[in-house]
């Protein structure tokens, strides 16, 4: 990656849009725990992965969960394959988790693909609830859900990425993934921002940073 690329930390959604908006890649931090979520579900082979926002949601910016609903649908039903939704609440019951997520389910009902399961939002154990091989998982939170959606809108191409243990991966292992798909995904875009999904959440900023500093100082 040619270091004239801008590298970039915001926070929430109204960072993720604003960032997309300028030409950036946008890459969604929420360690606890959508995009640990995510990356574990690419550990365990998912073809694509995706983030929306819940029905009840005010956003300051613009979020589309049924647009994320009809990109899943379509690259599942392209690839002849199923839709796994990640919901929450965590502990709860599917038809709780089904309730939050009307929107991206309309979206898929519109261009007929096909929900294989809905499981709750836990980080590394998620992929263990069911399989994800070759499947699109989208990801309906109220964080990095969100803040996905609203970069989503704007450039059709957002990326996750974590320090925290995933299916596979520990130590430094998650976040140089996360560097690398960076770097191979980035392009002729204007930059890299890393956005931790809530400014709230002390663990999503510190491992922003720490992914922007790998960037920065051309760690692999």
């Amino acid at each position: 990656m040619a270091r004239s690329k801008r590298i970039s930390v915001l926070t929430d959604a109204s960072g993720a849009y604003a960032a997309a908006r300028e030409g950036m890649l946008v890459m969604i931090v929420d360690v606890i725990d959508m995009s640990t979520t995510l990356e574990s579900a690419l550990d365990a082979g998912a073809l694509r992965v995706l983030g929306a926002s819940p029905d009840l949601q005010r956003a300051p910016v613009r979020v589309a969960p049924l647009v994320v609903g009809r990109e899943a649908a379509r690259t599942a039903r392209e690839a002849g394959t199923g839709i796994i939704v990640v919901a929450e609440p965590r502990v709860g019951s599917e038809q709780e988790r089904l309730a939050r997520c009307q929107q991206l389910l309309q979206g898929i009902e519109r261009e007929k693909g096909v929900v294989e399961a809905v499981v709750p939002n836990l980080g590394a154990e998620t992929p263990r609830l069911t399989p994800m091989k070759n499947r699109v998982v989208v990801a309906v939170t109220g964080t990095g859900g969100v803040a996905f959606d609203a970069a989503f809108q704007e450039c059709g191409e957002v990326i996750t990425g974590t320090v925290a243990r995933t299916l596979l991966q520990k130590g430094l292992q998650p976040a140089l993934t996360a560097v690398r798909r960076a770097r191979a995904t980035v392009g002729t875009r204007e930059g890299i921002a890393v956005v931790a999904a809530s400014r709230n959440s002390q663990e999503d900023i510190l491992a922003a940073q720490f992914i922007a500093t790998l960037l920065l100082n051309e760690v692999e």
